[in-house]
């Protein structure tokens, strides 16, 4: 019993924390806006010459930096005047497209990501020529990468095989979802104890054995962070991947428009800009439904 509520407490800590965290960040908003300068910071600046130097502190004016509490009232205003929802009905109208597009780019690169793993762990040969490759992947520029993947999407849809918009975007996501689940799915089936190895070896188990008996379960605490990860880098790739080819419906589509506006409307581009953070809470948060079944094997869990 008392184990129990040592975990009911240690969760209460972290939720605690965890709005601390919230409540400061805001508090530090409202105090840089009462204390900074209107027009902010800037260094090099040559006389006469409007737009010259290098700003170092942001602009605390209204139309730059809107208090906390007009970007909350604004999520209950219409979204662009007259009888349209309020903004934050249409901020989550188009976050639900952008997870659900998320969700599958999530799918394809857990299994781009597990195959690529357990291709490095059970051949050294592939470790050693695809891990650096991977490793390497993650510089190119997504924005860069996403109107490529769209031309060829484009072009496959031209030849007569269906390929929707959405459907680049899921694999746009999907290019930043791999890379965590490929390192973490190669460290957690190696994570297994030598000892162990030559039980399974004095047993006479093969790999497919020793696999699904031994190095599976010892990999959960490396495999759940690396979905967390994978699933927060998905909506990440979702939300740019959809400014970058101006996929409409989404919120990267609607954050784009409404920073248009941001001269005259300043606390409207912040309903979407919230909106994608909690969208990236959720996509990681619903890892831990996964982690509820394996509770048993998350000991000594791994960091994401």
């Amino acid at each position: 019993m008392s184990a129990r509520a040592d975990a009911d407490a240690r969760r209460w800590r972290a939720v605690g924390w965890g709005a601390l965290g919230v409540v400061s960040v805001l508090l530090l908003w409202e105090l840089y806006k009462f204390l900074g300068p209107a027009e902010g910071v800037v260094i090099g600046a040559t006389a006469g010459q409007a737009g010259s130097g290098v700003m170092i502190l942001p602009r605390t004016h209204d139309r730059a930096m809107p208090h906390v509490w007009d970007m909350v009232a604004r999520l209950f205003a219409p979204t662009s005047g007259g009888q349209t929802p309020p903004l934050w009905v249409s901020v989550a109208s188009a976050a639900a497209v952008t997870l659900g597009i998320a969700a599958v780019g999530w799918l394809i690169g857990v299994v781009v990501g597990a195959a690529l793993g357990l291709a490095m762990q059970r051949w050294r040969l592939v470790e050693w020529g695809l891990l650096p490759w991977i490793v390497v992947s993650q510089i190119v520029p997504l924005i860069a990468f996403a109107p490529v993947v769209n031309a060829i999407g484009n072009q496959i849809d031209r030849g007569g095989t269906p390929w929707p918009q959405w459907l680049s975007v899921a694999v746009i996501a999907s290019y930043l979802a791999f890379f965590p689940v490929a390192v973490g799915v190669l460290r957690g089936l190696a994570a297994p104890d030598r000892i162990h190895l030559d039980l399974m070896r004095s047993y006479a188990a093969g790999y497919g054995t020793t696999l699904l008996r031994l190095r599976l379960p010892a990999a959960v605490p490396y495999l759940l962070p690396a979905l967390r990860l994978a699933a927060a880098n998905a909506v990440l790739g979702a939300v740019v991947a959809e400014v970058s080819i101006g996929m409409r419906g989404g919120i990267g589509r609607m954050l784009i428009q409404l920073a248009g506006q941001a001269s005259s409307d300043p606390a409207a581009p912040w309903g979407p800009t919230l909106g994608s953070i909690v969208l990236g809470l959720i996509a990681a948060g619903s890892v831990a439904l996964i982690g509820l079944g394996l509770k048993n094997y998350r000991r000594g869990e791994a960091t994401a």
